[in-house]
């Protein structure tokens, strides 16, 4: 099947060697970068003995930590691609206000949906015993990884102790991206992972390089809204994003690519979780962001769309569903474009990061 086209007017580096016209939000951030350098380190918890005892063994996500000033911390978990860290990019200060931020990026060499969730438990319960209960903040398959995660501790009557979950344009279940029974994927993630799903094994480094490209593609096609790009990044902020978010794509190895795909497919549809009586997943304050273009990416039967925008609230008691949509005569919000589209994003990231701060001292408890 021939890739879709993007053609955006302007490359990444025209766009360098213009004056950035930046807003007063870009400009208090790099001004504040300037005068406090960030810097994630690697963070392993005090102890780990779910993810030491997991019997799937396999590569480790790495886990790094970057200080914050508050004392609600943040765990991010990202995409496919990009990594956490890069998701995050034009939100990270935000983040670093309310806390300490851990982003977990995931290796490239390898994927262990058992072994992930096991180390998402000793972060949390490490956090939990140095007297904090963190926020988790997730992107799309990142999003899907949190809501199995708090699916199967609420199987074992678990509920872990959270100080409130962020999910944005979540990908919960390969029907989210190929329907059932589909012979041609109706959205652009479909087509990239559709050779991934006939076949538990790798399905070649050529199937590996066409995906490579769709992701490349997809994100360089954020590149059309110039005027956007120019007041959201100095010219030195959009070579740095661009060459860490393309060496990451190109860096995934086909075992890596196929065992995130296999992850997916181990994954239960939000949709299958009433039967099962599993809900609500959690009592923690939630909000779930959903771009006003998630048909784009997604396919339009997806049962994590379906789930949450007919019934958020029989998940999260506590939760807040936001579409976020642009502004008249914008370009419309794409799925899980926190970096594009950051403005649209933020207000609703900022009221919600403030309600938990007024619970600051229960969350401390």
């Amino acid at each position: 099947m021939p890739l879709p086209r993007f053609s955006p007017p302007q490359t990444w580096y025209s766009l360098l060697h213009a004056a950035p016209l930046r807003s007063l939000h870009t400009l208090v951030r790099t001004v504040e970068e300037r005068r406090r350098p960030g810097g994630a380190r690697p963070f392993r918890p005090a102890a780990e003995p779910t993810a030491e005892a997991c019997p799937e063994q396999g590569p480790r996500a790495e886990i790094r930590r970057e200080v914050g000033r508050g004392r609600v911390p943040t765990i991010v978990l990202g995409g496919f691609v990009p990594d956490a860290g890069e998701q995050i990019f034009l939100v990270r200060r935000f983040l670093l206000s309310a806390g300490d931020v851990y982003t977990v990026h995931y290796p490239v060499q390898g994927f262990s949906l058992p072994l992930l969730l096991a180390q998402l438990d000793d972060l949390v319960a490490d956090l939990v015993a140095r007297g904090e209960r963190p926020v988790i903040f997730a992107v799309s398959f990142g999003a899907g990884l949190v809501l199995e995660w708090l699916r199967r501790a609420r199987a074992l009557g678990v509920s872990p102790s959270l100080g409130g979950l962020v999910l944005v344009s979540p990908v919960a279940c390969v029907a989210d991206v190929v329907a059932p029974g589909a012979a041609k994927p109706g959205s652009l993630i479909g087509r990239a992972l559709k050779p991934f799903l006939a076949q538990d094994r790798s399905p070649g480094e050529a199937a590996v390089e066409r995906a490579r490209v769709l992701f490349a593609r997809m994100f360089e096609a954020g590149a059309q809204n110039r005027t956007a790009l120019r007041r959201l990044m100095t010219g030195e902020e959009l070579r740095r994003l661009h060459e860490a978010v393309l060496g990451t794509i190109r860096g995934l190895s086909a075992e890596g690519a196929t065992a995130r795909i296999q992850a997916l497919r181990a994954m239960q549809a939000p949709t299958d979780y009433f039967a099962a009586g599993l809900l609500p997943l959690t009592s923690a304050p939630a909000l779930v962001l959903l771009a006003e273009r998630e048909e784009g990416m997604l396919d339009a039967a997806s049962p994590t769309l379906f789930a949450f925008r007919q019934a958020h609230r029989a998940y999260f008691p506590q939760g807040v569903l936001r579409e976020i949509r642009a502004a008249p005569g914008q370009p419309p919000v794409q799925h899980a474009s926190l970096i594009f589209h950051v403005f649209e994003f933020l207000p609703s990231l900022q009221a919600f990061y403030a309600r938990l701060r007024a619970q600051r001292l229960p969350l401390a408890a």
